[in-house]
């Protein structure tokens, strides 16, 4: 079976969460829990998490929650730990470690029932029609089949990718789930494509679900209410974009002479990288990089600047 196929919905969440409202310095209050006393703020809380293989940790003592009406942007690397924190989220992997609880209790296949997820492969039956997958699973999860956005006929298997990751989607979140967990969704498709899988996103949380979404493209991180960087199986940061980047920051150099100016920076000791004839010194003082292209000497534009997040990553790993 198709991965995610076996999971099926337990009816309403409740009555709509309130509105959310502006909140200075990040996206959006986040939206009350659905279901009144008894129901966690958290849908998502995991403590303390480790997972390992043998003698290789591929988690390590991972802290995350996700509320309810709340995107969490999971974020890092190829080979961070996301996908393998994802499956233990979802019951698919036991820790070795810490707990995992799902809208208040350790996955379960009943509690299953009430999450959407889509995996990187998809989860889909590439020898059935984008129909005939959703009537699958509507009839699977006891739901009533949602329209495809596009000519639901052709094989999911002839569909361009872009299609492929909507179906997938909408088949994700027919039954009307409280939690959604999407592993890299928006991988290998276009920008538009990817703004629109976003925009769907940002619905399901807006109608209440508690979204967390694994992604290695750090432009999206501004898409989540909050993010959490994974690097080697640890938590390296957590919090908005900018109580992540903080006060991490680059030296930026621009320069006639740029390749003289990067021989003599790369051997400073920070990260140096280099964008067209941009150079960018991760986390170094202004000062310590003008005496080091005095050396040269090179006549160059030398500015402190906001680290990216691409920058805060490298930085936090070191």
């Amino acid at each position: 079976m198709a991965a995610g196929a076996h999971l099926a919905p337990v009816g309403s969440r409740g009555d709509p969460p309130g509105d959310r409202r502006d909140q200075p310095g990040g996206r959006r209050h986040h939206r009350r829990a659905p279901g009144g006393r008894g129901i966690p703020v958290n849908a998502i809380d995991v403590r303390r998490v480790t997972r390992q293989f043998g003698s290789f940790t591929a988690v390590d003592s991972v802290d995350l929650t996700v509320a309810h009406g709340e995107v969490v942007g999971l974020v890092g690397a190829n080979g961070a730990g996301k996908t393998t924190l994802i499956r233990m989220i979802l019951g698919l992997l036991a820790p070795t470690a810490g707990r995992v609880d799902v809208l208040g209790a350790p996955p379960s296949r009943q509690g299953r029932r009430r999450v959407g997820y889509v995996p990187q492969n998809l989860g889909l039956y590439r020898d059935l029609t984008a129909l005939e997958n959703l009537e699958f699973r509507a009839e699977a999860f006891g739901s009533t089949r949602h329209p495809v956005p596009f000519d639901g006929d052709a094989l999911v298997g002839r569909l361009p990718l872009g299609l492929q990751r909507r179906a997938a989607f909408v088949a994700a979140t027919q039954h009307d789930p409280a939690v959604l967990i999407l592993d890299e969704p928006t991988s290998g498709v276009s920008p538009l494509a990817r703004s629109h899988l976003w925009n769907l996103i940002r619905e399901q949380a807006d109608g209440g679900s508690a979204v967390l979404v694994s992604t290695h493209y750090m432009d999206e991180a501004e898409q989540a209410d909050r993010l959490v960087l994974m690097s080697q199986g640890r938590v390296a940061g957590t919090g908005t974009l900018a109580d992540i980047i903080g006060p991490l920051t680059a030296v930026e150099v621009t320069a006639e002479r740029w390749q003289q100016a990067f021989e003599l920076l790369d051997g400073t000791g920070p990260p140096v990288t280099l964008s067209g004839r941009t150079i960018r010194v991760l986390g170094a003082d202004q000062a310590v990089v003008e005496t080091a292209l005095a050396q040269g000497p090179v006549r160059a534009r030398v500015r402190s600047v906001p680290a990216t997040l691409d920058e805060a990553m490298v930085l936090l790993d070191s």
